[in-house]
């Protein structure tokens, strides 16, 4: 830890014990900020870490830090959630005892995780074998699910836990995990029939439709349109854009075949989801008599189909007496009912995939995640359930943190201080109390005969524990306080602060309807036919709640604490964004102040002997280099040589105990400067020799290869022998690697690498191999098209060679298709009466007189040629008059004699002629040739 100690001014110290002003709130939120800007997120109180939500990806969590924590001193590197869980793993395995990390935290701190950052450390670290991966797999793969089926987006988080999740993970003596537990608390069941304005139900129900396939949605009854289900609309952000809802439901749906679900499973649950869905569309009407009916029976249907129980459809029938309020009250009563023991059958469904059969003795550690202290706009019996927890977890952590301390002061001989601190029990006796509390009071009134409202059990509450110095009503209040609290309200002064809650809705007796017969699975597991032969009143939701809160803090006694307390630095999940007001709340209410109180009261800074005096013996020159007698004695000599006043330590057993963070900060800024000094002259000396010898013996290996190869050149001629083998080898690679870059592209490229004497046999073969391969890909390469083309070329080659003008010019250019260049008039089309044109080209017309030059197409058809100006025909040249007759030297006979003068000129074309007149035919017959009609692809190159 003290490595970071030189750099506290810049980014504060990595320990708030460690702060002169311990006591000060503003000290502590300015450590906290300064350390946040610079990224680092983790700081320490003692062995509890505190973790700030960076809201953006750091490169903390690789497998390389993972390995970097494993097996380290909880001190000797910065504070990391690696650290704790490393910590909590080494304790178990060498004291084989149980631990449990408790982590809490307000929604949006990044309490989930941290959970998930704990199990992947151990998935990676702790030893394994093929069947266990098999566990570890379905420890990770258990998260999903239970985030599907239990966490929300909120207001304040995307993936907000909406339940309390208490994780054993188990391990043999070896420290392998072989298996796990989990327990769910109070998970939100309102939240299936009503979310406040942005916010979401429950992931699956999202997820179901975004992802699942068409035809289990057709089989559910379902749309993939959300808007389609009132249970999912009343938050109006069906949609999230940090969600990716088809995405997760891929790893749900395997997580489901890892952990061990049936397909028969699988199948009833999601039938209980869509029937959730179905029962949200319910809708009724009033009849004549006032009583509720149902306006539509298709979702009825669809529930009896796709939950495989009448029942639920026998129970909506029978709210037909009740008025159209009650009836939507009993509605969403059944869906809540169905959601919440669904949840319960889900988790116990994992806990049987993790279940180790081994009955070996095995030890634990426990993850703990569970919800923040919550002061809302409008405080629900949910509130005031998530807030007693933390009252309790509080308490808790107070008292093993006192217990842990003496202990520690104990087995040290020195003497305890008492510390004063705040016992917030006096608020837990106010909420749990037996027949005095809160609880028992919503108990009485629930249970008791007669008529029971919330207005009626809040008059109890104000009669009972109307006196309490940490309870207030309006009616209770002072003049001031009571325009704060409505009628129906009644306040709380919790540890962390007061905290209003409505009691309208906190009054509800249990709605259970007996489904034990439905075909459902799922649905007859959780409605069980014992529970209709249990005479016992049943208990209210508080006191369930509270039950197994008392049995977790039995079981979080029974083990070794670790701490991580998660903050919020902001509402708008900004990064490097430092909210002081909201900060400030969340370290009051997660009691870090109290906590560091205690953590200080009695001293600073504490270390074994060995430790202490390994790290700072350079100080005193009778411990420096080597103290051979006990390190007890040596770290007494040390500090007498430092110069530590009686006031500012104490030596225990085994352990040195500093009172002040100023000495130890004093003694380490010693010891900066001492390793400096002693560091300079001989290292410096050492690093130069070092350097010396590592360039002589670089100097002799260079001159071993020169005269090796030296020797290899002389005797290069012989034949391959000892004397020359390297020199041969090292000509030959490198004339391989020069010839990899200079081999040819194609195959009219002749040139080649010139080898040495050695290698021309090589040289050659490897010639031939690259031309043979060159044609090859060649060959390879030509397509179909092309090699049509190509005859096409070798006929057109045989009729014109040394016959046309820049013949040598065209052979490389390919035939086209087509030389329509230019587009023809449609009139002219039409009187050509749709002969197929086979070219056409501008051409210009001389005049007889004065050869006045105008613009003209020439337009060549499978039968004739036409000259054309615009839209009209002005000249047609049969081909059939074109044969030779002997009218002239180019054996050409036109009808009219008068046409040889007045003739068309292409513009891209030769003029000369055999006869030394232009005409048409010394520019698309050669002269000299038989004057037959050859094929038009010979031509098209003309």
């Amino acid at each position: 830890m003290e490595g970071a100690l030189i750099a506290r001014d810049r980014v504060g110290v990595q320990d708030f014990v460690l702060l002169d002003s311990h006591t000060s709130e503003t000290a502590f939120l300015n450590n906290l900020r300064k350390r946040y800007q610079e990224n680092l997120i983790y700081t320490y109180i003692g062995t509890l870490l505190v973790s700030v939500n960076p809201y953006k990806e750091l490169d903390i969590y690789t497998v390389t830090q993972m390995q970097l924590y494993r097996g380290v001193n909880f001190f000797e590197l910065p504070p990391h959630l690696y650290a704790i869980a490393d910590n909590a793993y080494r304790v178990m395995c060498s004291e084989y005892n149980n631990h449990f990390i408790l982590i809490s935290g307000e929604s949006g701190a990044g309490k989930t995780e941290a959970s998930k950052k704990i199990l992947q450390y151990y998935a990676v670290t702790c030893p394994t074998t093929e069947q266990l991966q098999i566990v570890r797999d379905r420890l990770l793969l258990s998260n999903p699910v239970l985030e599907a089926f239990g966490n929300a987006k909120t207001l304040r988080n995307d993936n907000s836990s909406r339940f309390g999740k208490y994780m054993d993970i188990q391990f043999d003596f070896k420290g392998e995990p072989v298996g796990g537990h989990i327990l769910s608390y109070l998970i939100e069941k309102s939240r299936v029939v009503h979310q406040n304005h942005g916010e979401r139900n429950f992931h699956i129900f999202y997820q179901l439709l975004e992802g699942g396939d068409k035809d289990l949605l057709c089989w559910l009854g379902l749309e993939r349109n959300p808007q389609k289900y009132a249970y999912l609309i009343q938050g109006r952000c069906a949609k999230v854009f940090s969600i990716n809802d088809k995405n997760d439901w891929k790893i749900v749906r395997k997580a489901f075949s890892i952990i061990d679900f049936t397909e028969k499973d699988i199948e009833h649950l999601f039938g209980i989801v869509a029937s959730v869905l179905h029962l949200g569309n319910i809708q009724f009407e009033e009849d004549s008599n006032g009583h509720a009916i149902i306006r539509d029976g298709t979702q009825i249907k669809w529930i009896s189909k796709v939950s495989r129980s009448s029942q639920i459809v026998s129970i909506l029938q029978v709210l037909s007496p009740l008025n159209v309020d009650l009836a939507f009250y009993a509605r969403d009563a059944v869906a809540k009912a169905i959601y919440g023991r669904t949840f319960t059958w889900l988790v116990n469904k994992i806990n049987s995939s993790l279940a180790n059969k081994d009955s070996t003795r095995k030890t634990v550690i426990g993850l703990l995640d569970i919800y923040g202290f919550e002061v809302l706009d409008t405080n629900s019996f949910e509130q005031f359930c998530i807030n007693y927890c933390n009252e309790k977890l509080q308490q808790l952590l107070i008292e093993m943190t006192l217990k842990a301390e003496q202990e520690e002061y104990e087995l040290e001989g020195i003497e305890w201080e008492p510390i004063p601190y705040f016992n917030n029990k006096i608020i837990c006796d106010l909420v749990e109390q037996k027949h005095k509390g809160i609880i028992s009071i919503l108990d009485e009134e629930c249970l008791r005969p007669g008529e029971a409202t919330d207005l009626s059990f809040l008059e109890k509450l104000e009669e009972k524990v109307g006196d309490h110095a940490h309870f207030v009503t309006r009616k209770l209040a002072d003049q001031k306080t009571r325009k704060s609290i409505d009628w129906v309200d009644f306040r709380l002064l919790h540890y962390a602060g007061e905290v209003t809650y409505c009691a309208v809705g906190s009054f509800s007796l249990t709605l259970f309807q007996v489904l034990c017969n439905s075909k459902n699975g799922i649905i007859r597991d959780c409605f069980l036919l014992s529970e209709l032969d249990n005479r016992r009143r049943p208990e209210t939701v508080a006191t369930q709640f509270k039950n197994s809160l008392m049995s977790l803090i039995e079981i979080l006694m029974s083990k070794e604490p670790s701490y991580v307390r998660c903050i919020k630095p902001n509402e708008n999940k900004e990064p490097g964004k430092f909210d002081d007001y909201l900060i400030r709340h969340q370290v009051k209410y997660l009691g870090l102040m109290e906590h560091l109180r205690v953590r200080r009261a009695g001293f600073a800074y504490r270390r074994k002997y060995e430790l202490f005096l390994q790290r700072y013996k350079s100080l005193c020159p009778a411990t420096w280099p080597h103290w051979h007698g006990p390190a007890a004695e040596g770290v007494e000599r040390l500090i007498k040589h430092i110069g530590y006043k009686p006031e500012e330590y104490k030596l225990g057993r085994t352990k040195i105990f500093i009172r002040f963070p100023k000495t130890l900060f004093a003694t380490e800024d010693a010891f900066e400067f001492r390793k400096h000094l002693l560091g300079m002259v001989p290292l410096e000396a050492c690093w130069r020799g070092a350097l010396a010898r590592k360039e002589a013996k670089k100097r002799t290996w260079a001159v071993q290869i020169i005269r090796k190869f030296i020797n290899g050149f002389i005797n290069r001629k012989k034949p391959l022998c000892p004397e020359n083998m390297e020199f041969v080898r090292l000509v030959q690679y490198n004339y391989l690697m020069k010839l990899r870059d200079h081999i040819p592209k194609n195959v009219l490229d002749k040139s080649w690498l010139q080898p040495p004497s050695i290698l021309e046999e090589t040289s050659e073969m490897l010639q031939k191999i690259c031309i043979r391969s060159l044609v090859r890909k060649y060959c390879r390469g030509v397509t179909a098209e092309r090699k049509v083309q190509l005859q096409q070329k070798v006929v057109a080659s045989a009729i014109f060679r040394g016959k046309k003008e820049g013949y040598l010019q065209s052979i490389n250019q390919p035939f086209m298709d087509t030389r329509l260049k230019n587009d023809v008039n449609p009139k002219v089309l039409q009187l050509i009466h749709g002969e197929k044109i086979k070219y056409v080209t501008p051409v210009i017309k001389y005049d007889r007189n004065g050869f006045k030059a105008r613009d003209r197409l020439l337009v060549l058809t499978q039968s004739s040629a036409y000259v054309v100006e615009m839209a009209k025909i002005k000249q047609k040249i049969d081909y059939a008059t074109l044969k030779g007759n002997g009218g002239s030297q180019c054996g050409t006979s036109l009808s009219n004699q008068k046409d040889l003068q007045d003739q068309v000129q292409p513009s891209s074309m030769p003029t000369k002629s055999c006869c030394g007149v232009p005409c048409l035919h010394a520019f698309w017959i050669p002269p000299g040739m038989v004057t037959q009609p050859l094929p038009w692809a010979a031509y098209s190159n003309i």
